[in-house]
């Protein structure tokens, strides 16, 4: 079989959309691989840190993320996603402030984003993936077999971040959330290489008053009317 014929589900979207547990429980569900786009800046952001690498240094940064030795994989007990960094578990390593900050920067080169994306199909193999992102169904795997893009208001994902950096002991404001969030979809959709926008082929769906169980079940149903995913 060749790479082309691999079942592939791509999941883009902005931040906070409920992308990435979308991925998981439907990786988990059919027993694919996953990808996690977003946490692969990240991982190579704490790999650079590690080897004391300028997150302005776009020449070491794209050699680093050509050998970028990182699995993504799920714990099926508890449907959480795992990324390993050769070998380590780094799923909270990699969810500091700083990582990301570091990580935003690292996206923003185009010779490090053309490094990640040869690193980023390499993870298409059998017997599937499940790939999620801002630019899985655009730019990195424009023939998916199916594309979705999940999307919220920005009031709305930006009430989920707040639970979430509650529940982890920050103190946050809501308000200052919302504003992070505007920006970041301003940055995204307008910037120059790989902007945030649905695939002219992905399947729109909007989570804001949805549970991720509704979500799941969407997903689901979708993909029982491709014979590939069975």
């Amino acid at each position: 079989m060749t790479q082309q014929n691999i079942p592939l589900i791509t999941i883009d979207g902005p931040s906070g959309s409920g992308k990435g547990t979308i991925a998981t429980l439907i990786a988990n569900h059919l027993g694919y691989h996953l990808l996690d786009s977003g946490a692969i800046y990240r991982v190579l952001s704490l790999e650079a840190k590690k080897h004391a690498l300028s997150m302005d240094d776009t020449l070491a940064l794209a050699d680093l993320a050509k050998k970028l030795d990182v699995i993504f994989s799920v714990d099926a007990l508890k449907n959480k996603q795992l990324i390993l960094l050769e070998g380590e578990d780094v799923t909270q390593a990699i969810r500091t402030e700083q990582v990301g900050a570091n990580a935003s920067k690292i996206a923003a080169q185009p010779m490090v984003r053309e490094a990640l994306l040869a690193r980023q199909r390499a993870f298409l193999t059998l017997p599937g993936l499940v790939a999620d992102g801002r630019d899985m169904g655009t730019v990195v795997f424009p023939n998916a077999q199916l594309k979705f893009f999940l999307t919220a208001s920005a009031e709305e994902r930006a009430k989920r971040r707040y639970m979430q950096l509650k529940a982890a002991g920050e103190n946050v404001k809501l308000e200052s959330l919302i504003d992070e969030i505007k920006a970041r979809d301003e940055r995204d959709t307008n910037r120059a290489i790989a902007p945030l926008k649905p695939a002219a082929d992905a399947i729109i769906l909007d989570s804001t008053a949805t549970s991720i169980e509704q979500v799941l079940d969407s997903v689901l149903k979708e993909v029982a009317k491709h014979a590939v995913f069975h």
